[in-house]
């Protein structure tokens, strides 16, 4: 049963927890843009610009989605756009790790913050490698993958 005290629980996940799975996949293409030579931007939510500071800008509604803005890489290859379309689950799965192993080792308690977190990280997992077109020019990472290494299609604006 849905009660008030479980309206806390959904602000907690939808504000806190969601944007800061975003955040971390979307760093994870940011990360492999910027590691390729690119000079990639990390943009939180939609809406209006709320701040940006240098690379980073937020939007008045951080908790709907966040994306990856990339340029030219210093050497364009097909396998390297791949791996930005990849740092995003990678990223997610990698962050999942430290959480599990810190809770097993008793440094973090088991707390509905780290489920709600792991919970996430694995929905984003999940559904931005399976290879569909979510509209045009926006792919998941899994159909951004697969265009770049048999087409060599590039995309520069990434989720």
């Amino acid at each position: 049963m849905f009660t008030f005290h479980d309206m806390i629980t959904f602000a907690w996940a939808f504000f806190i927890t969601l944007p800061l799975t975003l955040i971390i996949h979307t760093g994870g293409h940011v990360f492999f843009a910027w590691l390729f030579g690119s000079s990639a931007k990390l943009t939180v939510g939609r809406g209006k610009v709320i701040f940006s500071l240098k690379r980073v800008e937020v939007r008045k509604f951080y908790f709907v989605d966040a994306a990856c803005y990339y340029g030219k890489l210093k050497k364009e290859k097909r396998w390297k756009h791949a791996l930005i379309y990849a740092g995003g689950p990678l990223f997610n799965a990698l962050s999942i790790i430290p959480i599990n192993g810190l809770i097993h080792l008793g440094y973090l308690p088991k707390h509905l913050f780290f489920y709600q977190f792991v919970y996430f990280s694995l929905y984003l997992i999940f559904f931005s490698v399976i290879p569909i077109d979510y509209g045009e020019e926006n792919p998941s990472d899994g159909k951004a993958i697969y265009d770049a290494l048999k087409h060599g299609k590039v995309y520069k604006e990434f989720y």
